[in-house]
C-alpha cells in the first residue's frame, strides 16, 4: 500500500494543477508561468542530484564498482534516450507553432499534450527507480527517501498540470475537456513507475546505472524545453527565483525524509 500511495502522489500533483482550469478566468499570466517553469527545473535538478545521482555514487562504492562510472554512463544515456525520444514523438511546445518529431497529422492540442507527456516519462521513471531501490531492501535506498522525491516530483508536476491545462483553454477546448487532457499527460508516470518497478526490483546490481539513467532523463527536460522557456523573453529573472526556490525546497525535502 505504501508502493501505491507513493507512485500515485506524482499523479494526484498533476490533476490539482491541471485543475486550476476551473479555478483561473484567462490564459496564465506569462509571469506566473516563467516563475512555475523555473520552479519545476529547480525541482528537477535537485531531485536528478541528491535522490538519484549521489545514490548511484554511493551503491556503486557498496558494490566495489569505480564509483562515477554507472554515474556517467547512466547519465548520458538516459540524456540518449530522450533525445530519441523527442526526435521520433511528434509533439508541440508551448508557445511554438513549428511541430517536433516525425511529421504527422495529429492535432495540435494533442501534440502539446505528448509534449508534457514526454516530461513525464522521466519523472516516472525516477520515482519507479527509487521505489524498487526501497523494495530490495538492501540497495542502501530508504522508502523515506523515495517518498521524498514523490513528494518533490508532486510539488513541481501541480505547475505543470495548470501549464498545460490553461493553455488548451486558451485554444478554443472547454474547460473539462483541457482539465482531463492536463490529467491525462501525467498518468505516463505511475505507469512507468510500476514498469521500472518491474523491471528493475529483482536486479539490484543495476540500480546505480538505472538511478543516474533516470537522473539525465530529466535534466535533459530540464536543459533542453524547461529553462529555455522560463528564460525566454521578459521577466527571465522570475525564473531564475522559481528555480533557486525548487532546488531549495527539492533538496531540503530529500536531506530532511531521505
Amino acid at each position: 500500500m505504501e508502493v501505491f500511495w507513493g507512485l500515485a502522489i506524482p499523479f494526484i500533483g498533476t490533476t490539482f494543477g491541471a485543475a486550476m482550469v476551473f479555478f483561473m478566468k484567462n490564459k496564465m499570466n506569462s509571469k506566473v508561468e516563467k516563475t512555475l517553469l523555473g520552479f519545476a527545473s529547480g525541482v528537477m535538478v535537485a531531485a536528478s542530484v541528491w535522490s538519484l545521482l549521489i545514490p548511484s555514487i554511493e551503491m556503486a562504492e557498496e558494490q566495489k564498482i569505480v564509483a562515477w562510472v554507472p554515474a556517467v554512463i547512466g547519465l548520458l544515456l538516459g540524456i540518449l534516450f530522450l533525445l530519441v525520444l523527442d526526435s521520433i514523438i511528434p509533439h508541440l511546445h508551448l508557445k511554438s507553432s513549428e511541430p517536433e518529431g516525425i511529421k504527422s497529422k495529429l492535432k495540435k492540442t494533442t501534440m502539446m499534450v505528448l509534449a508534457v507527456t514526454l516530461h513525464n516519462i522521466p519523472e516516472g521513471m525516477a520515482v519507479g527507480v527509487l521505489f524498487a531501490g526501497a523494495l530490495a531492501q538492501n540497495s542502501g535506498v530508504t522508502m523515506a527517501g523515495a517518498f521524498a522525491l514523490a513528494i518533490g516530483i508532486a510539488i513541481q508536476n501541480f505547475p505543470e498540470g495548470a501549464i498545460i491545462s490553461m493553455p488548451l483553454k486558451s485554444e478554443g477546448i472547454s474547460k473539462p475537456k483541457a482539465f482531463w487532457y492536463g490529467t491525462l499527460s501525467g498518468i505516463v508516470e505511475p505507469i512507468g513507475a510500476v514498469i521500472t518497478i518491474l523491471l528493475t526490483s529483482a536486479i539490484v546490481r543495476v540500480l546505480p546505472y538505472l538511478l543516474s539513467f533516470a537522473a539525465g532523463a530529466m535534466m535533459y527536460v530540464v536543459v533542453e524545453e524547461l529553462i529555455p522557456e522560463s528564460q525566454n523573453g521578459e521577466h527571465s529573472n522570475l525564473g531564475t527565483i522559481g528555480f533557486a526556490i525548487g532546488f531549495a525546497i527539492m533538496m531540503v525535502l530529500d536531506v530532511a525524509l531521505g
